[in-house]
This record gives C-alpha cells, sequence and structure tokens, in this order.
C-alpha cells in the first residue's frame, strides 16, 4: 500500500518509469478481471490498455484514496461494461451462439484437467447476471471489500453482497447440473 501511495506521488509528477512499475505490478491481474468480466475475448488486453491510457491522462491530477488495484480494477470493470453494452446493442447472441473460452497454448498436458476445470467455471460465469459476475470477480479476484464495491456501483452494502450470495449460488448450482439457469 505504501509502494502504491509512493508509486502515485511519482506518477502524479510526471515519472514514466511509474506508470511503467504501475502497469507491470498490476497487469496481469487486471487481464484476469476483465477476462472474467468481458463477453469478448479478443477485447481483454484492449480493456486494460484503454484504462491505462485513461490513467495516464490523470497525471498531474490523480489522487488516491484507497487500494491502487481497487481503483484499476474498477475502471477495468467499467470499461468492460461498456464494451458489453456497446457489443449487446450491437448484435443479440444467445450462449448456445457463444464462442467457449480460449484454452492457454502453453499448458502442460498435466494441467489438462484443471483447464477443463477452469472452463467449465469461465462458462458458468458467463451465464451469471452481469451484476452479480462483476460483484463475484472484483470481490474474489481484486480482494475488494464489498464495502469498496458498493461504493463503486452506487448501491448499498446489502445489495453488493446479495448479488454476491446469489451469483455463487446460481454457480454451484450452474456447476452442479442443476435446473437454476
Amino acid at each position: 500500500m505504501l509502494d502504491d501511495k509512493l508509486l502515485a506521488w511519482r506518477f502524479n509528477r510526471g515519472d514514466t518509469d511509474a506508470l511503467r512499475r504501475i502497469y507491470g505490478k498490476y497487469r496481469d491481474d487486471l487481464l484476469k478481471v476483465a477476462a472474467a468480466l468481458l463477453n469478448d475475448t479478443d477485447g481483454i488486453e484492449d480493456v486494460v490498455h484503454d484504462v491505462f491510457v485513461s490513467f495516464a491522462e490523470t497525471v498531474g491530477q490523480f489522487r488516491l484514496s484507497g487500494s491502487l488495484k481497487g481503483y484499476l480494477s474498477i475502471c477495468v470493470a467499467n470499461c468492460a461494461r461498456d464494451r458489453n453494452r456497446t457489443a449487446q446493442r450491437q448484435r443479440k447472441v444467445s450462449l448456445d451462439d457463444a464462442e467457449p473460452m480460449r484454452e492457454a497454448k502453453d499448458r502442460p498436458d498435466d494441467c489438462a484437467a484443471c483447464g477443463e476445470l477452469s472452463e467449465q467455471i469461465g462458462r458458468a460465469m458467463a451465464e451469471l447476471p452481469p451484476e452479480q459476475r462483476e460483484v463475484i470477480v472484483l470481490h474474489l479476484q481484486s480482494k475488494m471489500k464489498f464495502r469498496q464495491i458498493a461504493r463503486s456501483q452506487g448501491v448499498s452494502v446489502n445489495t453488493v453482497q446479495s448479488r454476491y450470495r446469489y451469483g455463487l449460488g446460481k454457480l454451484r448450482s450452474i456447476l452442479d447440473g442443476g435446473s437454476e439457469r
């Protein structure tokens, strides 16, 4: 946290190395958030890059009030939500027509079962309502507190906790082959 405050301070003074370090530090985590929230797997890196371009434009004005990772995760979630809305307006696709998530090409043979489970979870996450999916990803992947998520979404903490609880219930049902779809 202290390292983030120092990086933010240096970034605000125009230190390009600070921006590079922030990008390097959080890139992988933000890609995971984008991958979990974005309906278009081809745009995952674009979302993260768009967020960092917008972030770079705040040089000299950025104020860090909480977690830098949390702030950037919310930015990625917002950008992914916007892209999903735009894509949804452009075309309507049923879940049967949706492409399955891509598998990593460099995965060792002994992780095949792990890759299959990951793909099942990805498909199940795609079936969740966007609000529930976003809360689950921000809480579990970005380690954000429900209070932070509620503030960023403009809803109550109880609403966020309900979305999380209902989302996990639906995931369990989907993964167990239940009827709650």
